[in-house]
C-alpha cells in the first residue's frame, strides 16, 4: 500500500522531471479527481493507504500528464469566470485572458448576443448566465464544439435561451444582434511550432489558427459583422497580443466608426471592441 502522500510527492517529482509548468498543483488536481474528492480534501486524506483502484486510477493520470496531456482533458472541465466547463480535445480550452472579453461585454447591457466560432461554449453561456434576459446563438464549424457547447448551456441553465448552429462564421446565421463576439483561431501559422506542448499537440488546430498570417477570420468578421449588426451593436473579437493595431485597422476598414483595443490584466492587448 502507499499513501496519498507519498503518491503525491512522487508524482510531483514525475512531473517536474517531465517539464511540467506546476506540478505539484497537477499532481494535487489529479490525485483528487483518482480519489473522487474535493482537491481541497487531499490534505485530510495524505496519511491514507490508497486503495489499488485509485493508485491505480493516478498512475493512469500521471503518465498522460507526464506526456502532457493538459490537466482539463483528464480531468473533463475547465473553470472560467467562476463556473466549470465541460472540456474535451475537441474544443479550445477556456483561458483566463478571455475573461477580458467577458467584462468588456458585460459593461454595456445587450438583449441578443451572437457567439463566432463558439467552442466549448464558454464565452455564449457566461454572457447569458451573468444577463438572465438575455438571448444567444453561438455557431461553430465543429460539430463536436456545437454538440460541447450545447451540453455546456444544458449545464449552466441557460439552453432554453440558446441556441447553437453548424455554420462556417456568418454562413448560416440570420437575423441581427445588440453584440457579437468572437474568440477566433488567431495564431500564425509560422508560430505553431513555439507552442507548448500541451497546446501544439492536444487542442484542436482548426481553433488555433487559420494556417495563414492569423487575421483570416477577422477579415471575414469585419466584412460580416455589419449585417448582422443592430443599431448601435457593437463587435467584441479576441485577439493576440501583438495584433491589436492590425485587426483594429481591419474594422476601420470596415466601416467601423469606433474602434478601441482593450487590454487584459497583464497589460497586454487583448480584445478588439468596434461599434
Amino acid at each position: 500500500m502507499t499513501t496519498a502522500a507519498a503518491a503525491l510527492v512522487a508524482a510531483t517529482a514525475r512531473l517536474r522531471a517531465a517539464g511540467v509548468d506546476d506540478p505539484a498543483r497537477d499532481a494535487r488536481v489529479l490525485l483528487a479527481h483518482a480519489a473522487r474528492i474535493d482537491a481541497a480534501r487531499v490534505t485530510l486524506i495524505a496519511p491514507e493507504d490508497l486503495t489499488p483502484e485509485i493508485e491505480d486510477r493516478y498512475e493512469h493520470l500521471i503518465s498522460l500528464r507526464a506526456v502532457r496531456v493538459p490537466v482539463s482533458h483528464l480531468v473533463g472541465e475547465r473553470a472560467f469566470y467562476g463556473r466549470r466547463f465541460k472540456v474535451s480535445a475537441e474544443v479550445l480550452d477556456p483561458r483566463p485572458e478571455t475573461e477580458t472579453l467577458v467584462e468588456a461585454a458585460l459593461s454595456r447591457p445587450f438583449a441578443r448576443v451572437l457567439d463566432l466560432g463558439t467552442g466549448s461554449g464558454c464565452i455564449l453561456v457566461t454572457l447569458l448566465a451573468e444577463v438572465p434576459q438575455a438571448t444567444g446563438l453561438g455557431v461553430d464549424i465543429s460539430e463536436a464544439a456545437c454538440l460541447q457547447a450545447s451540453a455546456n448551456a444544458h449545464l449552466h441553465g441557460v439552453a432554453a435561451r440558446s441556441d447553437i448552429l453548424l455554420s462556417d462564421w456568418f454562413g448560416a446565421v440570420k437575423g441581427r444582434f445588440d453584440l457579437i463576439v468572437s474568440n477566433p483561431p488567431y495564431i500564425a501559422a509560422d508560430e505553431i511550432a513555439s507552442l507548448s506542448d500541451e497546446v501544439r499537440r492536444y487542442e484542436p488546430r482548426l481553433a488555433l489558427t487559420d494556417d495563414g498570417d492569423g487575421l483570416s477570420a477577422y477579415r471575414c468578421i469585419a466584412v460580416g459583422a455589419p449585417a448582422h449588426l443592430a443599431p448601435g451593436g457593437r463587435v467584441l473579437v479576441e485577439i493576440g497580443w501583438q495584433q491589436g493595431a492590425a485587426v483594429a485597422a481591419l474594422f476601420r476598414d470596415a466601416g467601423f466608426a469606433d474602434v478601441r483595443v482593450l487590454r487584459d490584466l497583464d497589460g497586454r492587448d487583448r480584445v478588439v471592441a468596434a461599434g
